[in-house]
């Protein structure tokens, strides 16, 4: 089959075309999925350059990193070949894959496995995953636009849902133009919650057909006086931060007694200087989270199907090209997701 393996930690050079892999057989509670996209996520580009670290300790479980790796969590295809304690029903069934692989039968994130890291992805013709991973969906959507939705409108639920967010709450949300951001926003407009996003100039008119209740620009010095200005008040109710950095501390000051806030990335610095005081004297809740459920992704097809969520497809690529779509990424001027088709 035809894949991209990434052979080591370093530069686009790293990524290499191979015509000629061997197509893998289905463990006995595994299928095999031909690919017919994948998007593409940011620990694709932060491991390849080594970001995670480049010892022992770099990869998903704590381990060190093994190459080569074919990266590629977000995968969509058909499964074509099933293991031996899988019903041969499911042949032919169009799927979407959790990337998550969990360590037992329960919810728990700990020791998880992550397809296209501790085992093979999705930046080729075939892949092969656990059949519990490989959700059957039903929608008109193409298998691009599919591509768009699994890693980080899962991040996304899990973050709204350890921050325990219902109707008519104001969620303010960071990165609202990238991967993660643009599906809090849906997801908390599913749930009935008014959104107030933190964006650039440039693409803030990407987010008005979401729904946003109001915008605060990115760099802009007054966060609260723009929020009062929209929504009428000064707070929040919960922050859901990918970004981190330094407006932490203004995000912070933007919450309400007992509110809370959760995050789950760092992109802007994950070092941050915080009044501590405030956290108890606001009676404030700081949640983490990483990833999602497995109940939670079949949330996330659920809604999929149902038609409630809009795919954000920002553009496609063919399997050769995926250095030059990491390329496209890096440079974070498009608003969606951008995706390989193998």
């Amino acid at each position: 089959m035809r894949a991209m393996l990434l052979t080591g930690f370093g530069g686009y050079e790293k990524l290499e075309y191979r015509p000629d892999m061997p197509i893998a057989a289905p463990g006995e509670a595994e299928v095999l999925v031909k690919v017919a996209a994948c998007g593409i996520n940011n620990t694709d580009l932060w491991t390849r350059e080594g970001a995670y670290g480049t010892n022992e300790q770099s990869g998903w479980q704590g381990g060190a990193f093994h190459f080569p790796r074919i990266q590629g969590a977000d995968i969509v295809g058909r499964i074509v070949k099933v293991g031996g304690k899988v019903p041969q029903e499911r042949l032919g069934a169009r799927v979407m894959v959790n990337p998550t692989v969990y360590a037992g039968e329960g919810e728990g994130l700990f020791a998880a496995a992550y397809i296209g890291s501790e085992r093979d992805g999705g930046f080729a013709e075939y892949a092969c995953v656990p059949d519990s991973n490989a959700h059957e969906i039903d929608s008109p959507l193409s298998d691009a636009e599919l591509a768009t939705f699994m890693t980080a409108y899962l991040t996304a639920e899990h973050m709204l849902n350890r921050a325990e967010v219902t109707a008519d709450e104001t969620v303010l949300i960071t990165g609202a133009s990238g991967g993660v951001g643009s599906a809090l926003v849906q997801l908390a407009r599913a749930r009935g919650a008014r959104v107030v996003a933190v964006i650039g100039k440039e693409k803030a008119g990407h987010l008005a057909a979401l729904g946003v209740a109001g915008v605060i620009f990115r760099g802009e010095a007054d966060y609260a006086g723009a929020v009062q200005r929209q929504l009428s008040s000064s707070t929040v109710d919960v922050v859901a931060d990918i970004v981190g950095g330094e407006q932490v501390a203004r995000l912070i000051d933007l919450l309400r007694v007992g509110g809370r806030y959760v995050t789950a990335g760092a992109i802007a610095g994950p070092l941050v200087t915080v009044d501590w005081r405030k956290l108890y004297l606001k009676h404030l809740t700081v949640l983490g989270s990483t990833m999602g459920t497995q109940s939670e992704s079949k949330q996330i097809v659920a809604y999929v199907a149902s038609g409630k969520l809009k795919p954000l497809l920002a553009g496609v690529y063919p399997l050769e090209q995926l250095a030059q779509a990491q390329r496209d990424f890096k440079q974070k001027t498009h608003f969606g997701k951008l995706v390989i088709v193998p």
